[in-house]
């Protein structure tokens, strides 16, 4: 919600590569914006909508969710002109997804990033001139238990796209 009223324009337009769950269109729409989400799988759009139709009822404002590879974002999105972009992408293979080969949590890191800068860059081409793109990202580790570095990764894919990093935010689960 704050993400949304901090980085957005009043009545603005979201896009959203990796839809996943439906809360982040629900609140959206409750917000007064428009969403256009895509993600790869059929079940979890369907998902989405009939959640949204509990909670959102009779509002007149609803999450567009479209289904296909986020590789294709420029085609499947072609004449969507977004004043912000929110996703929270999956975090590698952290949680595998499908075994869709287009799905991107089920390939190896090295793979997994060069799509997936390739998701940002395509979605960075919809987004209007002096706009926002959120992305909310955690670090990941590798077989080994290594960090995969994906945090600035990310951050380097945006930049990459002419995108600036204006800030970070950072959510503190427990405090001891």
């Amino acid at each position: 919600e704050l993400a949304y009223q901090w980085f957005n324009v009043p009545n603005g337009t979201i896009l959203d590569p990796f839809a996943g769950g439906s809360v982040r269109g629900i609140v959206a729409a409750k917000l007064w914006f428009q969403y256009l989400w895509n993600d790869l799988r059929n079940e979890q759009i369907e998902a989405n909508r009939v959640n949204a139709k509990e909670v959102l009822q009779d509002t007149e404002i609803y999450p567009t969710w479209t289904c296909g590879d986020s590789l294709q974002i420029n085609t499947i999105a072609k004449d969507y002109k977004a004043d912000m972009i929110f996703s929270c992408p999956p975090y590698a293979d952290l949680e595998v997804y499908s075994d869709k080969k287009e799905d991107i949590s089920n390939m190896p890191y090295k793979e997994f990033l060069q799509v997936y800068c390739e998701i940002i860059r395509k979605s960075c081409e919809l987004l209007k001139e002096d706009r926002f793109a959120v992305f909310v990202v955690g670090d990941v580790r590798d077989k080994k238990w290594f960090y995969q570095n994906f945090v600035s990764d990310t951050i380097k894919a945006f930049i990459d796209c002419g995108v600036l990093l204006y800030n970070e935010m950072i959510l503190v689960n427990a405090v001891w």
